[in-house]
């Protein structure tokens, strides 16, 4: 027997140690996994549960979506235009009649 055949061979003893210490460093490697996606999820959660924030990223896509089809459709973009502003406008004439009629 050489001394390299004898470094070869681990004890039952040093076996068990490097056994215990691999399901330390696996368990610590799940953890950390786990926790990750933990934080991945809550993120996920927050982002969608943010009401500012989901109105925030909605005007941002429609004005996105206005400037192109204002590029691309000057006349439609035009006419979506005057479609807000008369809903919008309707909308404040119904708010302020309904104000004024109930008092």
């Amino acid at each position: 027997m050489t001394a390299t055949d004898a470094g070869s061979q681990l004890s039952k003893r040093d076996s068990k140690t490097r056994q215990r210490n691999l399901t330390r460093l696996e368990a610590k490697v799940n953890s950390e996994r786990a926790r990750a996606r933990f934080a991945g999820t809550l993120d996920a959660l927050e982002d969608k549960l943010n009401v500012p924030k989901q109105v925030k990223q909605k005007t941002a896509e429609a004005k996105v979506r206005f400037r192109r089809l204002a590029d691309e459709q000057p006349v439609a973009a035009a006419a979506v235009a005057v479609a807000v502003v008369a809903v919008v406008g309707v909308t404040v004439w119904l708010v302020v009649r309904s104000v004024v009629e109930g008092k």
